[in-house]
């Protein structure tokens, strides 16, 4: 071989190994749960810090018409990891209650769904899952784990199964405060009413009640009660515990640290994997309730334990941030910042606390498909590729995020199934100025509640059609598909 040849060699092989790094970045994948898009700086916020996220956004493109496909947690995560509307996969409730509440439930993503997980995994991705699942646990016993991460194409687990409520949090009272009432209350006002009024008649002798009817009624309401009370005190360590794949490693969970927990897992995660591409989900348990942060945040913020619970959220992607640096990996890693609806702008404690976030201008909130519910912060970031300090204002889904990294990892997209997800890098890239979602559609529940259309030969950003009872059959309207409308602490 001529010597003069050597130098070219080298060069093409560089161009190789540089081209295959752009096209088969690392990968995480950052979810926080219920956080409003009028929460972030970066799009419009003046009072909560969010310094970390606001630099993802500069460094990157932020989205503003970002939409997740529902306006719940389950179906909306479950749509997010598999590019697919949820009532596709089974995972929209015909009920009202539209989320997983119990980690015994049967229910969970099916396991012939595809996610983008699995597609990486078989491109030789490391893929870990830090955080919050919410998608299932077992379906026949407790140990078969058949909806579990670690069946879904993750190769490493730790955080919840379920999802943070305020029965998982000692005196924060509970999410199934109407349950309560309609199941233990009532009838035990009622029975009390009876007993009452049959003692009364018979002292008055106008009826004689046969003492049997006492001992019933008075068995019935100590059943009642005896059920209520094992439901709290079971409740907790039963549902919400954290785990390590498949091993319960905290049983009931402690909030102390939780997010600094979360943080090292994830920084853990990347340090074992700076040799090969990886797959990372860090799936948040802020800003749902139970709102909590650790000591160094708690009473820092202008907004009560909300805004603390955000700003150390914050804190957490900059520490990722600050290790990508570190590792000189920041500019081969896509980064995707999200929240898997909008706020529950409803959240309001005992106290009279605000604990829901802001959607800034938009009208509603989580559990409805007003604006408020479904539209959510959307930035990417990847130095290489990206441009920075864009603004993107076509219409885009959470959904869209399964074909973008299956493409960028070499993964073909199944063809035995619909993917409603829509490539992004093209919009990222700038190589396409139009999204190539024409229609979305806005379920509540499994029922079609509304349509977004965004006609491709039109300027105009989307329109909006929403469907009630009164014009088609739709038996739950999404303003009343609220799994709880309001908690009120016991």
């Amino acid at each position: 071989m001529p010597i003069m040849k050597i130098p070219f060699l080298l060069l093409f092989f560089l161009w190789e190994a540089e081209s295959h790094t752009a096209s088969r970045p690392n990968i995480i994948l950052v979810m926080a749960d219920d956080l409003g898009i009028g929460d972030p700086g970066c799009y419009g916020n003046k009072t909560l810090r969010t310094p970390n996220i606001d630099r993802l956004a500069s460094g990157g493109v932020k989205l503003t018409q970002h939409l997740a496909a529902s306006p719940l947690c389950t179906p909306s995560r479950a749509a997010f990891m598999t590019g697919r509307y949820p009532v596709r996969s089974g995972m929209a409730s015909w009920s009202r209650t539209g989320v997983f509440l119990f980690t015994a439930s049967s229910g969970g993503l099916p396991t012939n769904e595809i996610t983008f997980a699995k597609l990486l995994k078989d491109q030789g991705y490391s893929t870990a899952l830090i955080g919050k699942w919410h998608l299932g646990m077992s379906c026949h016993s407790k140990t078969d784990f058949c909806h579990h991460p670690l069946h879904h194409g993750f190769s490493y687990f730790y955080g919840i199964s379920l999802t943070n409520l305020r029965d998982c949090k000692p005196g924060e009272g509970s999410v199934f405060t109407t349950a309560f009432k309609r199941l233990v209350f009532i009838p035990l006002q009622i029975i009390g009413v009876t007993l009452l009024t049959f003692a009364a008649l018979n002292c008055l002798g106008l009826l004689r009640v046969p003492l049997g009817i006492f001992f019933s009624l008075l068995f019935l309401a100590a059943l009642i009660l005896t059920l209520f009370l094992g439901f709290l005190h079971y409740f907790r360590p039963l549902n919400c515990f954290m785990m390590r794949n498949y091993e319960i490693i905290q049983q009931p969970m402690s909030y102390d640290n939780l997010t600094q927990r979360l943080t090292v897992e994830a920084a853990q995660f990347i340090q074992r994997n700076t040799e090969t591409p990886f797959l990372l989900v860090l799936s948040y348990l802020h800003v749902h309730t139970a709102l909590f942060s650790s000591k160094d945040f708690a009473g820092k913020s202008k907004h009560g334990v909300y805004g603390d619970a955000v700003e150390e959220m914050d804190w957490s992607v900059g520490q990722i941030l600050n290790l990508l640096d570190e590792l000189r990996l920041a500019n081969d890693t896509l980064i995707y910042f999200t929240s898997d609806q909008g706020a529950h702008v409803e959240e309001v404690s005992s106290k009279g606390e605000i604990h829901g976030g802001s959607n800034g201008i938009y009208k509603g909130g989580k559990a409805n498909n007003w604006e408020g519910g479904i539209r959510v912060p959307g930035i990417l970031r990847w130095p290489r590729v990206i441009q920075a300090g864009q603004k993107i204002d076509e219409p885009t889904s959470n959904m869209d995020i399964f074909p973008t990294v299956a493409k960028l990892a070499g993964a073909p997209l199944p063809e035995d199934r619909i993917i409603d997800g829509r490539d992004l890098m093209p919009l990222l890239e700038g190589k396409s100025q139009r999204s190539d979602h024409e229609f979305l559609f806005h379920y509540c529940n499994a029922y079609l509640n509304a349509v977004r259309w965004h006609p491709q030969n039109s300027e105009n950003m989307g329109l909006r059609f929403y469907f009630w009872k009164r014009f088609i059959h739709i038996s739950h309207p999404c303003e009343y598909c609220f799994f709880f409308r309001s908690v009120y602490t016991l």
